[in-house]
């Protein structure tokens, strides 16, 4: 049914207008650079606090969510960029909420995806950047049109953009034939209210002896895109936002991958599968077979 999942980019959710001509192409070039800009604050950051850890500025859902001066700095810097050349569409961050536009576009933003990985100087974290159409706030009522996915450490760039391809670093990515289900190598995640790693973590118990071996990375939006190049053949992962999803999302869709979530739902907070065709079924079977939408009353 169109709306009820991503993997299909031209597909128009029911409520997304479809008559109005997006240039996903400026708007990728947009997400880019300013994803790329984001990427040289937070080096340069890094470079003047040398070896010290970053200073935690706030929690959110729990002691363990945390954010950094250089959340809010990069957020701050992506805002103004892209108010700057496109005045007219909205603007959604992960850590300053939503401000409506008169457009019919929204960008949605996840400043680092990643922060715990980043405070403890682990090199796997991302700045992502996505202009979507419809509403990021309703799952199943959006669909992204460019987007970009920026490691800061490794400068990795994965980029997309609706109806034209899927790349890193400027090589065209083409989601490679899927293994079947146990001999798949699968990303997940956890959340960071306890109730629900330990919901995730009876999932986890359940799911491991079906496939040939779990990953976790503490970055959604680099697990995704990780499915795309082929470096992971799933993923999967409760209690995701939009701002991890969005600009990941379509990199994997137009590589050749499925984003799905369970059952009937669009993927999104309940669940997010991520895979190639055939294999991103078996894996939501699975998952239902074991119960995982439970995780999502934790």
């Amino acid at each position: 049914m169109p709306g009820d999942d991503l993997h299909a980019p031209s597909d128009v959710p029911s409520g997304v207008p479809s008559d109005v001509p997006f240039d996903v192409e400026a708007m990728l070039a947009l997400a880019e650079s300013a994803a790329r800009e984001a990427g040289d604050l937070i080096r340069a950051e890094e470079a003047l606090r040398d070896q010290a850890r970053p200073t935690v500025d706030a929690t959110k859902s729990s002691p363990t969510d945390v954010v950094t001066a250089t959340d809010r700095a990069v957020e701050s810097l992506l805002r103004g960029r892209i108010a700057k050349e496109r005045p007219g569409d909205g603007l959604l961050g992960e850590e300053d909420g939503q401000q409506p536009g008169s457009s019919r576009v929204t960008w949605v933003l996840d400043p680092i995806d990643g922060t715990v990985n980043f405070l403890y100087r682990l090199p796997v974290y991302a700045v992502s950047v996505a202009a979507v159409a419809g509403d990021p706030r309703v799952e199943g009522r959006w669909r992204p049109l460019a987007g970009c996915v920026h490691n800061p450490v490794t400068g990795e760039t994965w980029t997309a953009a609706a109806g034209a391809g899927a790349w890193l670093d400027g090589r065209r990515l083409r989601l490679p034939p899927p293994p079947d289900l146990d001999k798949a190598l699968v990303g997940t995640g956890f959340g960071y209210r306890a109730e629900r790693r330990r919901a995730q973590a009876e999932v986890l118990a359940d799911v491991l002896p079906r496939v040939r071996d779990i990953r976790r990375y503490g970055s959604a939006s680099i697990d995704l895109c990780m499915v795309a190049v082929g470096q992971m053949d799933a993923y999967y992962e409760t209690g995701l936002h939009v701002w991890d999803l969005a600009a990941a999302a379509l990199v994997v869709t137009e590589a050749g991958g499925v984003i799905r979530g369970l059952g009937e739902r669009p993927p999104g907070s309940a669940m997010v599968v991520a895979a190639g065709p055939g294999l991103v079924d078996d894996l939501a079977d699975l998952l239902s077979e074991v119960g995982a939408e439970r995780v999502d009353d934790t």
